[in-house]
């Protein structure tokens, strides 16, 4: 069949618009451009979502909720603020589904930071020192070993802040793209504030906040 405009079908955009939530217009022109393939069509649709985002993205976020989550029978909790621009997105299931999978995420996969920015120096370095050591022992040159350090510290950062994180329930998309698609669908910027996790057994927990500040950011683990 063709997938030229005037054949791209109500029941196409329906299906699109049900799996990603995305208004019928933008799901017909994202079928369009993608010759009708639905999964092209995701692709496209969750790029122009960041794009949304990083439009919204110095927008003020005064509203939103927190949210609990326990994993594992009681042995672990979860507190987490995730951030919007009004009470009316907030109290929308969009935005609460939103807010629920990122506790769970966060209760699964442990993050320690929330962006890439709230990495302490302290942290940063330390993790540095010790790639750097490891690949010196391998006994590379000089440029190649800072070429390996870079590339691990894009792992480490994938390892421990949350926006970079694969999202658990779909490893093809990153936290920060789960939260650029409900952006783009809500219309309004969404940030994580802050969450705290704790795990039975262990002496402290993790503690992590974002502010403008970043003094005022990183993890407190006691």
């Amino acid at each position: 069949m063709s997938t030229t405009t005037v054949n791209i079908s109500a029941a196409q955009v329906k299906e699109l618009r049900e799996k990603t939530g995305a208004p019928m217009m933008d799901c017909k022109l994202a079928l369009t451009e993608a010759k009708g393939d639905l999964e092209q069509a995701v692709v496209l649709l969750r790029k122009r979502g960041v794009s949304v985002a990083a439009k919204k993205a110095a927008r003020v976020t005064s509203e939103g909720s927190v949210a609990s989550y326990i994993h594992a029978g009681g042995k672990i909790g979860v507190l987490v603020e995730v951030n919007c621009e009004s009470d009316f997105v907030a109290r929308t299931e969009d935005f609460k589904e939103l807010v629920h999978d990122i506790a769970m995420h966060i209760a699964a996969s442990d993050p320690k930071f929330v962006r890439k920015e709230d990495v302490t120096p302290e942290a940063f370095e330390r993790e540095k020192d010790i790639y750097r050591a490891q690949a010196a022992a391998t006994g590379k040159p000089p440029q190649v070993v800072e070429k390996i350090v870079e590339g691990k510290m894009g792992k480490f950062y994938e390892e421990v802040c949350l926006l970079e994180q694969p999202f658990i329930k779909d490893q093809t998309v990153s936290i920060a793209q789960l939260i650029a698609t409900k952006v783009g669908k809500l219309g309004e910027n969404i940030a994580v504030r802050r969450f705290a996790r704790f795990k039975v057994g262990e002496t402290g927990a993790t503690i992590a906040f974002t502010t403008s500040s970043k003094d005022d950011s990183g993890e407190v683990k006691k």
